[in-house]
């Protein structure tokens, strides 16, 4: 019989054998990797870009971890912890690393203030809006502040970067601006004065109403921008309170200390 056979039960032995053995070191392996010391206690932050991280922090970070995540140094799953991570007010992006034997090493490119966004967020220097306390921004006067609907972020960053090109020479600043629901601008210079201008028909966002008529964004700001000085030397010293811009030939000024507009066909 085949259970007389000593070659098979000698093969039997020793496959049993092995298999005590493996079992006893698995257990070893698992009651060792379960051990005390390599649960997570040293977390390392470094900057992506630069020197230092100016609004994360460990506690903010371990703020966001605390209670959501499971597991130490060889069971954490970094993926889950970088996207929680994610989800702090301050971090754009996240690279994580194990540190042998109870460590994490983050390296954090975080989100940089560019300008503020409606009533509640930020937009960062990709364009992108987020949301975070304002009041942990150290130069939060100099920041201009935008508005707009919902999707319309990168085109707001792409107007201003116009507008911030064709002022430069006049020696002007953008304060505010703002697109509103029939994607029409308004802009608020440093000196106060509001530009009003009409529906742009280069708006890379769906423009549900009918573009006839619509003047170029860089035309517009381009004829105020040449006809600039003359209109200085022509007000005498007036103080102007807006100027709209969304007629074809010249545009109409309202001064401070009256309700009546002036037009001037200025090109």
């Amino acid at each position: 019989m085949i259970f007389s056979d000593p070659r098979f039960i000698n093969r039997v032995a020793g496959f049993l054998a092995t298999l005590g053995v493996l079992i006893v070191l698995g257990a070893l392996a698992y009651r060792a990797m379960h051990m005390p010391m390599f649960n997570i206690t040293r977390i390392v932050l470094e900057p992506k870009r630069g020197d230092v991280l100016s609004y994360v922090s460990p506690a903010s970070i371990q703020s966001t971890l605390d209670g959501r995540v499971q597991g130490n140094f060889f069971s954490l799953d970094l993926l889950e912890v970088q996207g929680i991570l994610s989800t702090s007010p301050w971090v754009r992006h996240v690279d994580i690393t194990r540190l042998w034997p109870n460590g994490l090493l983050l390296r954090i490119e975080e989100h940089e203030p560019f300008a503020l966004w409606n009533n509640e967020a930020l937009i960062n220097t990709w364009g992108e809006k987020y949301l975070a306390n304002r009041g942990e921004v150290d130069s939060i006067d100099s920041l201009p502040q935008f508005f707009g609907p919902d999707g319309s972020e990168h085109l707001v960053v792409q107007r201003y970067a116009e507008l911030v090109r064709w002022l430069s020479p006049i020696n002007l600043r953008v304060k505010e601006l703002g697109l509103n629901d029939r994607y029409s601008w308004r802009v608020l210079l440093d000196n106060n004065i509001t530009l009003t201008m009409g529906r742009d028909p280069g708006a890379e966002i769906a423009n549900p109403y009918d573009g006839g008529g619509a003047m170029s964004f860089a035309a517009t700001i381009e004829r105020f921008v040449r006809a600039w000085p003359a209109l200085l030397k022509r007000i005498e010293g007036r103080p102007v309170e807006r100027i709209d811009l969304r007629y074809t030939k010249g545009f109409a000024i309202t001064f401070a200390d009256s309700t009546n507009s002036d037009q001037s066909d200025m090109p």
